[in-house]
């Protein structure tokens, strides 16, 4: 369940302001079909930033929609498990392995994360990258996110800010679909060491010229 533009400065996807939060897997599912691409197909940027250092090993990407940042690990040699709520986007992430001959090592399954529970301790990585659901079932999906993470292995988090909705650009128009860096890290602090969690900039190109989008950003490991 993704809900951001592209991560360079020139998305060719323009979010829309007044767009309203999706949930069901239907309403995910018409938007893929759409468009051939609706994030892009180039990773986020502050998720290459944060994990481009690392050792390839196991990865759970959540909410991991075609793939764009799945396929790109994949690419470097991890064995990636990509899970997300749209049959649509999973289908398309598997084709998009086929193609780059990385069948081997993508995993992709259509699941709904707000009851998934992945297996405990197994993953080097879990990523969230723009996942957004109702407030009072994120913090379930977060601890058992967290839970995921192996010995020595890092959690990342890069979501829409809460301050998005009256400060930044795009995102979804809801406060209940918001987070901040904090409420994050509340919620994983008694199963991860948070090593960083701050609200960052991104800048998104529009046809009235740049603008700013606020995220968060958490980055945890396992002690």
């Amino acid at each position: 369940m993704t809900d951001a533009g592209k991560s360079t400065a020139t998305p060719s996807y323009q979010p829309d302001t007044r767009r309203k939060p999706t949930l069901s897997r239907e309403d995910w599912n018409t938007r893929y079909r759409a468009t051939d691409s609706l994030w892009g197909a180039k990773p986020n940027r502050a998720f290459v930033a944060e994990v481009e250092d690392l050792a390839p090993g196991r990865a759970l990407d959540l909410g991991a929609g075609q793939g764009r940042n799945a396929l790109w690990l994949a690419e470097r040699g991890w064995n990636v498990r990509a899970l997300d709520l749209s049959d649509v986007a999973i289908d398309r992430a598997r084709q998009a392995a086929d193609t780059l001959g990385l069948s081997d090592r993508f995993e992709a399954e259509a699941v709904d994360l707000r009851s998934h529970v992945p297996e405990a301790r197994r993953y080097d990585l879990v990523a969230m990258i723009y996942f957004h659901i109702p407030a009072a079932d994120l913090a379930p999906v977060l601890k058992r996110a967290a839970a995921a993470v192996a010995e020595g292995g890092t959690f990342l988090l890069v979501g829409h800010d809460l301050s998005n909705l009256t400060e930044g650009y795009g995102g979804p128009q809801s406060p209940d679909f918001l987070y901040t860096a904090q409420q994050v890290s509340d919620a994983i602090g008694e199963e991860l060491k948070v090593e960083r969690a701050e609200r960052i900039a991104r800048p998104v190109s529009t046809d009235a010229g740049e603008r700013t989008a606020y995220d968060c950003l958490v980055r945890a490991h396992r002690r």
